[in-house]
């Protein structure tokens, strides 16, 4: 072979094994090739000068407390002399918990267990957060994790190219994004659950402090019991099954379990357990319906609720859940009552504790409630069913972006696996 045919092979070669991205800004297409290195060469740690325990957290003060839980401000603290002045912005990494932050302004380290990173030159702090993020280290039990994190090999481009700034910028336009739509979201929430303390009469009311015009003036609500307006039915006993009864989706009822409530009320079926049909599906009573309420009634969860609007196919549920058969009751008005606090509160009066709290159906049918007449049942759940579905398309804007910026950094940044060493 000629050299120049060597040649031209060897370039074909280096082109192909160049750390590059799929996706750049096209003033930075034709720059140089990424370099790689361990995080650990591409940082150094900041010691704080002191840190605060939690029992000296304030609920106010002048200085934010930052610790490795998933909240972005753990605490407030008034003392100077714990306060981290950071000129630059730093990286929070959890070393029990792997949660992710960036501080950009001054701050208090809270107790122990998170380490405080910042980029020492090759890459910024800002592009090496936005790295971590992309593919970060997963939890595992509680155990330290910043060594795993500092062995991560991390591909950057020159800092002095001004790649690196436009990719963090970039992101960081994302986040933003993404949290002014997620506290839009929890301003709906909240304005749900105050609009629910205001159309349901409190203890001891006979009427709501809100009433739709329509119904003002026409009386108390009247007083029932739970039973009465409802018919209550759980598995009876609990027949074991093996690992041979588990099918795949689609071949047998699906059987759902607490793990299947979410804590918006509606049901996921993404982690559902599907068993063959007369093995352990065999009870029409129990048997999931559009429009029941399911409760949670043993273990940790128990007081849940969730609220059936579509099921894919034949659905019932585990022993841990009673399904609420709407009778004589607006079936949505039905789930508002048992998530709001007047049912509840009865709910943690009534549980019996010990290693697995358990309520009993005998004492959920004699919860006593107040409802109005069947007109009034339905304009409230209407208006309360309207927030629902705000706050669901809410959550599907917030998902959208979430998964846009992945599948954006997953472009932005090189996969380091299909590069040859």
């Amino acid at each position: 072979m000629s050299s120049k045919g060597a040649s031209a092979m060897s370039e074909e070669s280096d082109e192909k094994s160049a750390l590059v991205p799929r996706l750049r800004f096209p003033e930075f297409r034709d720059a140089a090739a990424w370099k790689a290195a361990q995080l650990d060469k591409l940082i150094s740690t900041v010691t704080p000068p002191k840190k605060i325990p939690t029992t000296e957290y304030l609920a106010e003060g002048l200085f934010p407390i930052i610790d490795q839980g998933q909240s972005d401000i753990a605490g407030w603290t008034d003392d100077p002399s714990a306060l981290i002045k950071n000129d630059e912005p730093l990286i929070i990494f959890g070393d029990h918990t792997c949660a992710l932050k960036v501080l950009r302004e001054p701050f208090a380290q809270g107790a122990d267990g998170i380490k405080i990173l910042k980029g020492n030159g090759p890459a910024t702090t800002e592009f090496l957060y936005q790295h971590l993020c992309f593919r970060p280290v997963l939890p595992e039990e509680y155990k330290r994790h910043f060594s795993i994190i500092r062995d991560k090999v991390i591909a950057y481009p020159e800092a002095k190219s001004g790649e690196q700034q436009k990719i963090a910028d970039c992101l960081f336009s994302l986040d933003e994004l993404i949290t002014a739509e997620t506290q839009k979201l929890d301003a709906l929430k909240t304005h749900k659950k105050g609009l629910m303390q205001q159309l349901f009469p409190r203890e001891g009311e006979t009427v709501p402090r809100l009433r739709f015009p329509e119904f003002r003036g026409t009386g108390q609500w009247e007083e029932a019991e739970l039973g009465q307006l409802v018919n209550i039915k759980g598995r009876i006993g609990y027949r074991g099954y093996t690992v041979e009864d588990i099918v795949a989706s689609g071949e047998g009822a699906i059987s759902l379990s607490p793990s299947n409530f979410t804590d918006s009320g509606a049901l996921s079926l993404r982690k559902a357990t599907y068993i063959a049909w007369g093995k352990y599906y065999e009870s029409p009573e129990i048997k999931v319906e559009r429009g029941f309420t399911l409760l949670v009634k043993t273990g940790s969860t128990y007081g849940k609720a969730a609220f059936v609007r579509d099921l894919p196919q034949e659905c019932t549920v585990n022993p841990q859940i009673v399904v609420l058969k709407p009778t004589s009751i607006s079936p949505y008005f039905l789930f508002l009552l048992v998530i709001g606090d007047v049912i509840q509160t009865r709910i943690q009066a009534t549980v019996v504790g010990g290693a697995i709290p358990t309520l009993s159906q005998e004492s959920i049918s004699k919860f006593k409630v107040r409802v109005p007449n069947s007109l009034e049942q339905q304009r409230i759940a209407d208006c309360l069913s309207s927030l629902d579905d705000l706050i669901t398309c809410q959550t599907r804007k917030i998902d959208i972006l979430k998964t846009h910026k992945k599948g954006l950094m997953q472009q932005l940044f090189p996969v380091l696996d299909e590069v040859p060493a």
